[in-house]
């Protein structure tokens, strides 16, 4: 029993931690806000967490959980190498009012200072590009996409994809939702030789 309720304390402690560094930032997050938000002493945040280091990072961890379950679904659907890519760029750019977006840009910019966080988002970010690159492999093989360079690919592809969501979190009278999947279906089809109709 006490286990459990252990493992239900700190699901909720970082819930607690997610929701005050969402509204907060990474650099104005102080333990005493988290542990005051979840009505417990920062003893007992450093008991699980050991530093503030650790506690932020796998906040983070958890509050990108959930993208990483969608990505499971992309690699375990079955689909066709074209299915799958598809799915991944719906489900990889922000969408709605997801709080996902911010937190990846204020954890990338708190990385160059936290070295758990850094380990973590990177990681976290390895394991989209792997998909990725996977998925153009498969879509190589089987005579569907054009690429000879599906490392290069995935990362122009990524790094495309990161840069205009930043823009469309960060910015958001700039540039539309729509108007951003535009342009990345445009740049993923010209690197795997398909037209940006076969991306929607």
């Amino acid at each position: 029993m006490a286990r459990g309720f252990g493992r239900l304390r700190r699901e909720d402690l970082l819930r607690t931690a997610c929701d005050v560094i969402a509204a907060q930032g990474f650099g104005h997050t102080r333990t005493a806000d988290i542990a005051q938000a979840a009505g417990v002493s920062q003893a007992l945040l450093f008991y699980h967490f050991e530093t503030k280091e650790k506690l932020f990072a796998q906040a983070f961890s958890y509050a990108a959980q959930l993208d990483l379950d969608a990505l499971v679904k992309v690699e375990e659907s079955g689909g066709s190498p074209l299915e799958r890519l598809r799915a991944l760029l719906r489900f990889y750019p922000p969408s709605g009012k997801s709080k996902s977006w911010a937190l990846w840009i204020d954890a990338w910019a708190e990385s160059m200072r936290n070295a758990e966080l850094e380990e973590m988002s990177r990681r976290i970010d390895l394991r989209w590009k792997d998909t990725l690159r996977a998925i153009i492999d498969d879509g190589v093989a089987a005579g569907i996409f054009t690429c000879a360079d599906s490392e290069g690919a995935t990362w122009r592809v990524m790094s495309l994809i990161d840069g205009l969501s930043t823009q469309v979190t960060v910015h958001r009278r700039v540039l539309s939702r729509a108007r951003m999947i535009e342009f990345i279906r445009t740049a993923a089809a010209a690197e795997l030789g398909l037209s940006p109709a076969e991306l929607s």
